[in-house]
């Protein structure tokens, strides 16, 4: 699957809670609407992005898993 989005975070390499402070700093400075897409390689990234998805509103619009590496596409509430 192949999403369109306009900013690529990639946090490969980095743990719990970074991926999720870092995409929250990405989405608070994209507007109402736009896609972030997420690289993580966290294995607790995809349940924690659900997490965060419900307690900011942003919605979580996709997740997959390429290899050791997991996309997560979020649109900016």
């Amino acid at each position: 699957m192949s999403l369109a989005f306009d900013i690529e975070l990639n946090t490969c390499g980095l743990n719990c809670p970074l991926p999720i402070l870092k995409a929250k700093k990405s989405l608070t400075a994209m507007t109402s609407g736009q896609v972030l897409k997420v690289l993580a390689t966290d294995p607790g990234a995809q349940r924690d992005f659900e997490a965060f998805a419900r307690q900011t509103g942003n919605e979580l619009l996709a997740q997959e898993t390429e290899g050791d590496r997991f996309l997560i596409w979020m649109k900016r509430r």
